[in-house]
């Protein structure tokens, strides 16, 4: 036992064939040893082979004989050397032929060959992709970086604007002022002094209206550029830039579209244009469908914006999605009265009215009996009404904002130009108990036109 003890001290097994050495040789740099056979058979149609232990390369040519190895196997007694065996009968002489019994040497050494080149090609591998995902970090954060500049640069930009303009509002709102109240000290001397020069002055214009007038028109001109400023924005975010970037879907994307039997609540307060106007209490918070919407409408702020966009918005798909340029609102009423309001005069083609929910993808509102419209289109210049394909000539201007007042109890629906007041443009008379939702139609398509859905502001 205390000499098989030492043998294994002395590791005298091959570590290709497992066996005793036969033929030891040595390999040159890591001078690690193999039997002859077993290392020749391993490095096979090879100039160069990496050890099967240490992976150091060497050349076959450069094997040298291990003579204390073999000198010291000379002395193991033959006894000792049975007991090494397998019980299938390899032995030392296994390394220079193939034994009858079991599998041969040769495969087992083929085998670590194959296992040892995988392990080294994985490892390879390994380092690439770690390599390449280094790569990709420090690029995306390149990325990242520079999208953050460039982001930057445009809201210092825009804030650098705003700032100029409220400067530029402000200095004239204080020379109107100052011309104002050294107008008021100049009346105020002269009535005074005579009332011929206060008639005179009276017949020639009130200088505190005309310099009214002139701060009333630059501010417009300030107020028209501003909101050109913030349409065109959002149509250059919207289809230059948007259309390049993976589709974002709102979580709530495919719920059903709700039926208020009643008014809703008052919305939270966010940005946008109000409702206020005698209708106000009725007025409900009314949001564009997403799965009722034309393929070639987006929908933005919120769902309160519809407009023309030059691509296919990237929507889930609907079976409910019209295939004309009309968009439908997710809310539905069946009882009550409600009101809301759209802003139109972004738009030179439209339609606003309501609709069954049953209306066809394919039905262009007005045309069939279960929706009712105004419309203005703009080559002819001209409102209509329209039910059932039958059109009703309006004879009035093109309404900037057109409020929609439901009054379900008397099964009737109006429709009101919006401006300093209120002015009725036709009343529908309605006979029908399903839910009927506000919906919409743009065009041409070929235009960046829009629509936009007032909020809320009861009184």
């Amino acid at each position: 036992m205390a000499a098989v003890l030492e043998l294994e001290g002395l590791e005298l097994q091959c570590s290709c064939c497992l066996q005793l050495f036969a033929e030891p040789v040595r390999l040159p740099g890591c001078d690690h040893s193999f039997c002859r056979g077993c290392i020749l058979r391993y490095c096979a149609g090879r100039p160069r082979a990496p050890c099967p232990l240490c992976r150091c390369a060497f050349e076959p040519q450069q094997l040298r004989p291990n003579r204390e190895l073999a000198a010291l196997l000379s002395f193991i007694p033959r006894e000792l050397l049975e007991t090494q065996e397998e019980p299938g009968g390899h032995g030392a002489a296994a390394c220079n032929s193939v034994s009858s019994a079991g599998r041969g040497r040769g495969e087992k050494e083929e085998e670590i060959w194959e296992s040892s080149k995988q392990q080294e090609i994985t490892a390879e591998t390994i380092h690439l992709l770690r390599k390449d995902l280094n790569k990709t970090k420090e690029y995306a954060s390149q990325i990242k970086g520079q999208i953050i500049k460039d982001f930057s640069c445009m809201k210092e930009y825009v804030e650098r604007q705003e700032r100029n303009t409220l400067m530029f509002i402000e200095q004239q709102q204080k020379a109107a002022q100052q011309k104002i109240e050294e107008t008021i000290h100049q009346l105020t001397d002269i009535k005074a002094q005579t009332r011929d020069l206060c008639e005179r002055q009276r017949h020639e214009g009130s200088p505190l209206t005309i310099n009214k007038i002139t701060l009333d028109e630059k501010l417009n001109v300030v107020k028209s550029a501003v909101e050109d400023l913030k349409r065109k924005l959002e149509i250059l975010l919207l289809e230059n830039y948007a259309q390049h970037l993976p589709p974002v879907h709102s979580p709530d994307l495919d719920q059903e579209p709700s039926v208020s039997p009643s008014p809703p609540e008052s919305a939270a307060e966010s940005p946008g244009p109000t409702i206020s106007s005698q209708f106000s209490q009725w007025a409900d918070d009314v949001t564009f469908d997403p799965t009722r919407v034309h393929e070639r409408l987006a929908l933005t702020a919120q769902n309160r914006r519809v407009m023309v966009a030059s691509h296919l918005a990237s929507y889930q798909p609907s079976p409910k999605r019209f295939c004309i340029s009309q968009v439908m609102c997710s809310q539905g009423f069946s009882t009550g009265c409600h009101y809301w309001e759209v802003i139109t005069k972004d738009s030179d083609g439209w339609a606003v009215g309501v609709a069954h929910e049953i209306i066809g993808k394919r039905d262009k509102l007005g045309r069939t009996g279960h929706s009712w419209c105004v419309e203005w289109l703009g080559p002819k210049k001209q409102l209509s009404a329209w039910h059932k394909n039958q059109e009703t000539l309006l004879h009035k201007d093109k309404p900037l904002n057109v409020g929609v007042f439901l009054e379900l109890q008397k099964k009737t629906v109006s429709f009101y130009s919006i401006g300093d007041k209120e002015m009725l443009l036709h009343t529908f008379e309605i006979s029908t108990s399903d839910p009927l939702y506000p919906a919409f139609w743009l065009y041409p398509l070929e235009k960046n036109g829009s629509l936009t859905i007032s909020q809320p502001n009861r009184r």
